[in-house]
Protein backbone atom coordinates (compact mmCIF):
# COMPACT_ATOMS: atom_id res chain seq x y z
CA UNK A 1 0.00 0.00 0.00
CA UNK A 2 1.40 3.39 -0.94
CA UNK A 3 -0.46 5.32 1.75
CA UNK A 4 2.23 5.88 4.37
CA UNK A 5 0.14 7.84 6.87
CA UNK A 6 -3.33 9.43 6.82
CA UNK A 7 -4.74 11.08 9.93
CA UNK A 8 -7.25 13.65 11.04
CA UNK A 9 -5.83 16.33 13.34
CA UNK A 10 -7.68 18.66 15.67
CA UNK A 11 -6.01 21.37 17.75
CA UNK A 12 -2.60 19.89 17.02
CA UNK A 13 -3.51 16.38 18.18
CA UNK A 14 -3.97 13.26 16.12
CA UNK A 15 -7.63 12.23 16.29
CA UNK A 16 -7.93 9.11 14.14
CA UNK A 17 -6.75 7.47 10.90
CA UNK A 18 -8.66 8.24 7.72
CA UNK A 19 -9.11 6.45 4.42
CA UNK A 20 -8.21 8.15 1.16
CA UNK A 21 -11.73 7.57 -0.18
CA UNK A 22 -13.29 9.02 2.97
CA UNK A 23 -14.78 12.50 2.73
CA UNK A 24 -14.01 14.40 5.90
CA UNK A 25 -16.11 17.38 6.94
CA UNK A 26 -13.68 19.51 8.90
CA UNK A 27 -14.69 22.51 10.95
CA UNK A 28 -14.03 25.98 9.62
CA UNK A 29 -11.34 26.34 12.27
CA UNK A 30 -7.96 25.86 10.54
CA UNK A 31 -6.71 23.74 13.45
CA UNK A 32 -8.74 20.78 12.14
CA UNK A 33 -7.39 19.19 8.97
CA UNK A 34 -6.38 15.94 7.27
CA UNK A 35 -2.74 15.16 6.54
CA UNK A 36 -2.11 12.33 4.10
CA UNK A 37 1.33 11.10 3.11
CA UNK A 38 1.82 8.83 0.09
CA UNK A 39 4.82 7.36 -1.71
CA UNK A 40 4.83 6.14 -5.31
CA UNK A 41 1.00 6.00 -5.52
CA UNK A 42 -0.88 4.26 -8.28
CA UNK A 43 -3.09 6.05 -10.78
CA UNK A 44 -6.16 4.53 -9.16
CA UNK A 45 -5.19 5.87 -5.73
CA UNK A 46 -4.60 9.35 -7.14
CA UNK A 47 -7.98 9.24 -8.84
CA UNK A 48 -9.56 8.31 -5.50
CA UNK A 49 -7.89 11.32 -3.89
CA UNK A 50 -9.10 13.56 -6.70
CA UNK A 51 -12.72 12.59 -6.09
CA UNK A 52 -12.47 12.78 -2.31
CA UNK A 53 -10.77 16.19 -2.11
CA UNK A 54 -11.81 17.77 -5.41
CA UNK A 55 -8.25 17.99 -6.69
CA UNK A 56 -7.59 19.46 -10.11
CA UNK A 57 -6.98 16.88 -12.90
CA UNK A 58 -3.90 18.75 -14.17
CA UNK A 59 -2.36 18.67 -10.72
CA UNK A 60 -3.12 14.95 -10.46
CA UNK A 61 -1.44 14.38 -13.82
CA UNK A 62 1.68 16.26 -12.74
CA UNK A 63 1.82 14.36 -9.46
CA UNK A 64 1.66 11.01 -11.25
CA UNK A 65 4.30 11.81 -13.90
CA UNK A 66 6.75 13.25 -11.36
CA UNK A 67 8.88 15.10 -13.91
CA UNK A 68 8.22 18.70 -12.90
CA UNK A 69 10.50 21.49 -11.81
CA UNK A 70 9.66 23.15 -8.48
CA UNK A 71 6.58 25.34 -8.85
CA UNK A 72 3.40 26.67 -7.22
CA UNK A 73 0.09 26.41 -9.05
CA UNK A 74 -3.22 27.87 -7.88
CA UNK A 75 -6.43 25.98 -8.65
CA UNK A 76 -9.36 27.88 -7.21
CA UNK A 77 -9.00 27.85 -3.45
CA UNK A 78 -6.34 25.11 -3.49
CA UNK A 79 -2.60 25.04 -4.04
CA UNK A 80 -0.44 22.55 -5.86
CA UNK A 81 3.23 22.70 -4.89
CA UNK A 82 6.08 20.73 -6.44
CA UNK A 83 9.42 20.47 -4.62
CA UNK A 84 12.52 18.51 -5.61
CA UNK A 85 14.32 16.34 -3.09
CA UNK A 86 17.99 15.40 -3.31
CA UNK A 87 20.20 12.73 -1.80
CA UNK A 88 23.62 11.20 -2.45
CA UNK A 89 23.83 7.71 -3.89
CA UNK A 90 27.06 6.10 -5.16
CA UNK A 91 28.90 9.45 -5.01
CA UNK A 92 26.27 11.11 -7.19
CA UNK A 93 23.39 13.44 -6.40
CA UNK A 94 20.05 11.77 -7.13
CA UNK A 95 16.78 13.64 -7.25
CA UNK A 96 13.22 12.90 -6.27
CA UNK A 97 10.00 14.84 -6.32
CA UNK A 98 7.40 15.69 -3.72
CA UNK A 99 4.04 16.98 -4.90
CA UNK A 100 1.88 18.67 -2.26
CA UNK A 101 -1.86 19.37 -2.50
CA UNK A 102 -2.99 22.03 -0.06
CA UNK A 103 -6.59 22.94 0.76
CA UNK A 104 -8.13 24.76 3.71
CA UNK A 105 -8.67 21.49 5.56
CA UNK A 106 -6.29 19.03 3.92
CA UNK A 107 -2.65 18.62 2.92
CA UNK A 108 -1.56 15.66 0.81
CA UNK A 109 2.08 14.90 0.04
CA UNK A 110 3.01 12.54 -2.79
CA UNK A 111 6.65 11.42 -2.86
CA UNK A 112 8.55 9.94 -5.80
CA UNK A 113 12.17 8.79 -5.54
CA UNK A 114 12.73 10.44 -2.18
CA UNK A 115 15.21 8.78 0.18
CA UNK A 116 13.88 10.61 3.27
CA UNK A 117 10.42 9.72 4.56
CA UNK A 118 8.27 12.23 6.43
CA UNK A 119 7.76 9.92 9.40
CA UNK A 120 10.30 11.75 11.54
CA UNK A 121 8.88 15.13 10.52
CA UNK A 122 5.37 14.05 11.47
CA UNK A 123 6.57 12.89 14.88
CA UNK A 124 8.37 16.18 15.50
CA UNK A 125 5.27 18.21 14.65
CA UNK A 126 2.99 16.00 16.72
CA UNK A 127 5.32 16.51 19.68
CA UNK A 128 4.50 20.24 19.58
CA UNK A 129 0.67 20.49 19.28
CA UNK A 130 0.67 24.29 19.45
CA UNK A 131 2.57 24.48 16.17
CA UNK A 132 0.64 21.72 14.46
CA UNK A 133 -2.59 23.48 15.42
CA UNK A 134 -1.59 26.42 13.20
CA UNK A 135 -3.00 24.52 10.23
CA UNK A 136 -2.04 23.25 6.80
CA UNK A 137 0.11 26.27 5.91
CA UNK A 138 2.42 25.56 8.82
CA UNK A 139 2.61 21.87 7.82
CA UNK A 140 3.42 22.94 4.26
CA UNK A 141 6.24 25.10 5.59
CA UNK A 142 7.52 22.19 7.68
CA UNK A 143 7.55 19.85 4.66
CA UNK A 144 9.40 22.37 2.48
CA UNK A 145 11.85 23.11 5.27
CA UNK A 146 12.43 19.37 5.74
CA UNK A 147 13.22 19.01 2.03
CA UNK A 148 15.52 22.04 1.93
CA UNK A 149 17.39 20.90 5.06
CA UNK A 150 18.40 17.82 3.09
CA UNK A 151 20.33 20.01 0.65
CA UNK A 152 22.93 21.28 3.11
CA UNK A 153 24.64 17.95 3.96
CA UNK A 154 24.99 17.27 0.22
CA UNK A 155 26.73 20.54 -0.54
CA UNK A 156 28.87 20.25 2.61
CA UNK A 157 29.97 16.75 1.58
CA UNK A 158 31.04 18.01 -1.84
CA UNK A 159 32.80 20.94 -0.19
CA UNK A 160 34.85 18.61 2.04
CA UNK A 161 35.86 16.52 -0.97
CA UNK A 162 36.85 19.59 -2.97
CA UNK A 163 38.95 20.99 -0.12
CA UNK A 164 40.74 17.63 0.14
CA UNK A 165 41.47 17.81 -3.59
CA UNK A 166 42.73 21.36 -3.18
CA UNK A 167 45.22 20.20 -0.54
CA UNK A 168 46.23 17.26 -2.73
CA UNK A 169 47.21 19.56 -5.60
CA UNK A 170 49.88 21.14 -3.40
CA UNK A 171 51.56 17.78 -2.74
CA UNK A 172 51.26 16.00 -6.06
CA UNK A 173 49.90 16.15 -9.58
CA UNK A 174 46.21 15.43 -10.05
CA UNK A 175 45.73 12.17 -11.88
CA UNK A 176 43.28 11.43 -14.65
CA UNK A 177 40.74 10.08 -12.15
CA UNK A 178 41.01 13.22 -10.02
CA UNK A 179 40.45 15.52 -13.00
CA UNK A 180 37.50 13.41 -14.14
CA UNK A 181 36.06 13.64 -10.63
CA UNK A 182 36.45 17.45 -10.62
CA UNK A 183 34.48 17.84 -13.83
CA UNK A 184 31.90 15.30 -12.66
CA UNK A 185 31.40 17.27 -9.44
CA UNK A 186 31.13 20.49 -11.43
CA UNK A 187 28.37 18.98 -13.58
CA UNK A 188 26.55 17.80 -10.48
CA UNK A 189 26.79 21.23 -8.84
CA UNK A 190 25.50 22.90 -12.02
CA UNK A 191 22.54 20.53 -12.14
CA UNK A 192 21.91 21.13 -8.44
CA UNK A 193 21.83 24.87 -9.12
CA UNK A 194 19.10 24.30 -11.71
CA UNK A 195 16.99 22.84 -8.89
CA UNK A 196 17.86 25.48 -6.31
CA UNK A 197 16.80 28.45 -8.46
CA UNK A 198 13.15 27.39 -8.92
CA UNK A 199 13.01 26.21 -5.30
CA UNK A 200 14.03 29.70 -4.25
CA UNK A 201 11.29 31.14 -6.46
CA UNK A 202 8.73 28.85 -4.80
CA UNK A 203 9.69 30.00 -1.32
CA UNK A 204 9.76 33.62 -2.49
CA UNK A 205 6.17 33.36 -3.75
CA UNK A 206 4.94 32.22 -0.34
CA UNK A 207 6.64 35.25 1.21
CA UNK A 208 5.62 37.95 -1.26
CA UNK A 209 2.35 36.81 -2.89
CA UNK A 210 -1.10 36.34 -1.37
CA UNK A 211 -1.98 32.70 -1.95
CA UNK A 212 -4.98 30.58 -0.92
CA UNK A 213 -4.61 28.65 2.33
CA UNK A 214 -1.57 30.69 3.36
CA UNK A 215 -2.04 33.12 6.25
CA UNK A 216 0.13 36.19 6.66
CA UNK A 217 1.28 34.86 10.05
CA UNK A 218 3.15 32.00 8.38
CA UNK A 219 5.11 34.15 5.93
CA UNK A 220 8.09 34.53 8.28
CA UNK A 221 8.38 30.73 8.32
CA UNK A 222 8.54 30.60 4.52
CA UNK A 223 11.05 33.43 4.63
CA UNK A 224 13.23 31.18 6.77
CA UNK A 225 12.98 28.44 4.13
CA UNK A 226 13.94 30.96 1.47
CA UNK A 227 17.00 31.98 3.50
CA UNK A 228 18.08 28.35 3.81
CA UNK A 229 17.84 27.90 0.04
CA UNK A 230 19.78 31.10 -0.54
CA UNK A 231 22.53 29.86 1.75
CA UNK A 232 22.82 26.61 -0.20
CA UNK A 233 22.78 28.59 -3.46
CA UNK A 234 25.69 30.71 -2.26
CA UNK A 235 27.65 27.61 -1.24
CA UNK A 236 26.94 25.99 -4.63
CA UNK A 237 28.13 29.10 -6.47
CA UNK A 238 31.31 29.16 -4.41
CA UNK A 239 31.88 25.44 -4.95
CA UNK A 240 31.57 25.80 -8.68
CA UNK A 241 34.26 28.48 -8.64
CA UNK A 242 36.49 26.49 -6.30
CA UNK A 243 36.25 23.40 -8.50
CA UNK A 244 37.52 25.34 -11.48
CA UNK A 245 40.20 27.08 -9.41
CA UNK A 246 41.44 23.69 -8.15
CA UNK A 247 41.83 22.49 -11.72
CA UNK A 248 43.51 25.72 -12.83
CA UNK A 249 45.76 25.75 -9.75
CA UNK A 250 46.78 22.15 -10.40
CA UNK A 251 47.44 23.01 -14.03
CA UNK A 252 49.61 25.97 -13.07
CA UNK A 253 51.58 23.89 -10.56
CA UNK A 254 52.10 21.21 -13.16
CA UNK A 255 53.37 23.80 -15.66
CA UNK A 256 55.65 25.24 -12.98
CA UNK A 257 57.09 21.84 -12.12
CA UNK A 258 57.48 20.98 -15.78
CA UNK A 259 59.27 24.29 -16.34
CA UNK A 260 61.61 23.60 -13.43
CA UNK A 261 62.48 20.17 -14.81
CA UNK A 262 62.99 21.67 -18.27
CA UNK A 263 65.39 24.28 -16.87
CA UNK A 264 67.35 21.61 -15.03
CA UNK A 265 67.66 19.51 -18.15
CA UNK A 266 68.72 22.55 -20.17
CA UNK A 267 71.35 23.50 -17.57
CA UNK A 268 72.88 20.00 -17.49
CA UNK A 269 72.78 19.86 -21.27
CA UNK A 270 74.71 23.12 -21.46
CA UNK A 271 77.30 21.87 -18.96
CA UNK A 272 77.72 18.54 -20.74
CA UNK A 273 78.00 20.32 -24.09
CA UNK A 274 81.45 21.66 -23.13
CA UNK A 275 83.30 18.33 -22.74
CA UNK A 276 81.27 16.91 -25.61
CA UNK A 277 82.37 19.71 -27.95
CA UNK A 278 86.03 19.60 -26.94
CA UNK A 279 86.18 15.81 -27.06
CA UNK A 280 84.44 15.90 -30.43
CA UNK A 281 86.98 18.30 -31.86
CA UNK A 282 89.98 16.29 -30.70
CA UNK A 283 88.28 13.10 -31.74
CA UNK A 284 88.52 14.05 -35.41
CA UNK A 285 92.08 12.65 -35.48
CA UNK A 286 93.62 15.08 -37.96
CA UNK A 287 97.42 14.83 -38.07
CA UNK A 288 98.21 18.55 -37.77
CA UNK A 289 95.81 19.52 -34.99
CA UNK A 290 97.35 21.97 -32.46
CA UNK A 291 98.62 20.83 -29.11
CA UNK A 292 98.61 17.16 -30.08
CA UNK A 293 102.33 16.86 -29.38
CA UNK A 294 102.25 18.91 -26.17
CA UNK A 295 103.40 16.88 -23.17
CA UNK A 296 100.78 18.19 -20.79
CA UNK A 297 98.05 18.92 -23.38
CA UNK A 298 95.75 16.17 -22.08
CA UNK A 299 95.80 17.58 -18.55
CA UNK A 300 95.39 21.13 -19.81
CA UNK A 301 92.29 20.18 -21.79
CA UNK A 302 90.81 18.36 -18.77
CA UNK A 303 91.51 21.40 -16.63
CA UNK A 304 89.83 23.70 -19.15
CA UNK A 305 86.78 21.42 -19.28
CA UNK A 306 86.62 21.31 -15.48
CA UNK A 307 86.91 25.10 -15.10
CA UNK A 308 84.30 25.89 -17.75
CA UNK A 309 81.86 23.27 -16.39
CA UNK A 310 82.36 24.58 -12.85
CA UNK A 311 81.70 28.16 -13.94
CA UNK A 312 78.55 27.08 -15.78
CA UNK A 313 77.38 25.05 -12.78
CA UNK A 314 77.92 28.00 -10.43
CA UNK A 315 76.07 30.30 -12.83
CA UNK A 316 73.08 27.99 -13.13
CA UNK A 317 73.00 27.51 -9.35
CA UNK A 318 72.86 31.28 -8.93
CA UNK A 319 69.97 31.44 -11.41
CA UNK A 320 68.28 28.60 -9.43
CA UNK A 321 68.17 26.37 -12.45
CA UNK A 322 69.95 23.66 -10.49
Amino acid sequence: MTVIAAYLYRNGTRVRPVMIDEKIDCAHDKSEFVWIGMAEPTTAEMETLRRSYDLHPLAIEDAIKANQLPKVDVYGDQLFVVARTAHVENDSICYGETAIFVGHSHIISVRHGSARAHHTLRQELEAVPDRLAQGVDYVLHAVLDFIVDGYLPIIEGIEDEVLAMEQQTVDQFLGREDITRIFNLRRQVMRFQRILTPMHEVAHKFVKIDLPCIDADTRPYFSDVRDHIRRVQTMADDLREILMSVFEYSNLLEQQRTGAITRQLAAWAAILAVPTAIAGIYGMNFENMPELQTRYGYFVVLSVITVICSLLYARFRKLKWL
